[in-house]
């Protein structure tokens, strides 16, 4: 039995380490080393985060686009419902956010709070992101949780670029 336990428990400490070391390598922008990890550009770490998520979230362009080019799905979520492209607004990575929408990222996708990524975009500044996924036809009538819109949330900021641009 124990021949038969331990070359089992090597196989999944090898995968484990493995599975980790994409997670690594999007952030650091390392796509070279990215290269081995094909089958797992989907995978979700322990903190719930994809490759992607954390390539875009690190501004690791290079690795952004290997990994959407290999078949990352650009709305997946992590553990708080929140999106590559939520990602980008967020930290107001306008490369990052054009490229995950030349990959079809959902606009319209909420977070477990109702969020859009026009809702982070705007509740953050992020004027070109308004603008960007305005030119898109995100839908700024969307609400979250609490009842807010984008122009709310632009409103409560004293974002008066943001106002403007959706009003």
């Amino acid at each position: 039995m124990k021949y038969f336990i331990y070359p089992l428990m090597l196989l999944l400490s090898i995968h484990t380490v493995k599975a980790q070391d994409i997670f690594s390598y999007a952030r650091a922008n390392q796509v070279t080393e990215l290269s081995d990890f094909k089958s797992e550009v989907n995978a979700i770490n322990e903190q719930g985060y994809t490759p992607l998520v954390l390539a875009v979230y690190n501004n690791s362009y290079d690795a952004a686009k290997w990994l959407l080019e290999n078949g990352a799905q650009p709305d997946l979520k992590d553990r708080s419902g929140n999106t590559a492209l939520m990602g980008a607004a967020f930290k107001g990575h306008d490369d990052m956010a054009n490229l995950l929408l030349s990959y079809k990222a959902g606009l319209d996708v909420q977070n477990h709070n109702g969020a859009t990524a026009l809702i982070f975009a705007s509740t953050f500044g992020r004027n070109n992101m308004v603008k960007l996924f305005l030119e898109h036809k995100a839908d700024k009538n969307i609400k979250d949780n609490r009842g807010n819109s984008a122009l709310n949330h632009a409103i409560m900021q004293n974002n008066e670029e943001g106002i403007r641009l959706l009003e």
